[in-house]
């Protein structure tokens, strides 16, 4: 089949978009507004985009929380969502009036950062401390708002649980983290494979 995504007549019940790019890591997103309020939340267009310095981005459809609050701080979390701790990271997606705690709501406790103000989530096995380069309202083809924000940051200081430091390196199946595939569906990383990169 073949759709044209401006017209959207591909004839399904939903939009296959989000189950094509999959599995995509989740950026459990902490933030501290400048009255010093926490949001916690589950953002599904995050990665990785550079790796000296350490960069970031997570995209944010529609300006929510954790967007307002990153611009008035300069400074987030992002916590390593994993299999068990699926359920409390959906908890955390619900939508909440500005100011109370999804943390809270999850019943996950806090744990402070080195260098910046937001708390990172305790149980997680890995967090990122970042601060915010840059935030980017994208418009379409045609000029028009998105709504999409998307926010940069470079990581300054990282958290990690040293059980899952294995001969030097960070074994990533044993932490089991989670992504988001399409519609209501999620993968958990347990097992993976090596490729050396081929030389010239």
């Amino acid at each position: 089949m073949f759709y044209d995504t401006r017209k959207n007549d591909h004839g399904l019940p939903r939009d296959p978009f989000k189950a094509i790019v999959a599995p995509r890591p989740i950026g459990w997103v902490t933030s501290m507004s400048a009255k010093g309020e926490i949001n916690l939340a589950p953002y599904s267009f995050f990665n990785g985009v550079n790796s000296k310095p350490n960069l970031v981005m997570f995209a944010s459809e529609g300006r929510k929380d954790s967007v307002s609050f990153i611009e008035e701080t300069g400074e987030f979390v992002c916590n390593l969502a994993t299999w068990e701790l699926r359920e409390a990271m959906n908890e955390t997606s619900a939508p909440m009036p500005r100011g109370l705690s999804e943390m809270r709501r999850a019943g996950l406790e806090p744990a402070p950062c080195r260098v910046v103000k937001p708390p990172r989530v305790a149980a997680s096995p890995c967090a990122l401390e970042c601060k915010l380069i840059r935030i980017v309202t994208l418009d379409d083809i045609d000029g028009r708002p998105a709504g999409c924000h998307v926010v940069f940051g470079q990581v300054v200081g990282v958290h990690i649980d040293d059980r899952f430091l294995v001969n030097g390196r960070l074994d990533t199946a044993t932490m089991r983290p989670i992504a988001r595939c399409g519609y209501d569906e999620y993968a958990v990383v347990e097992a993976v494979f090596s490729m050396t990169r081929p030389n010239a």
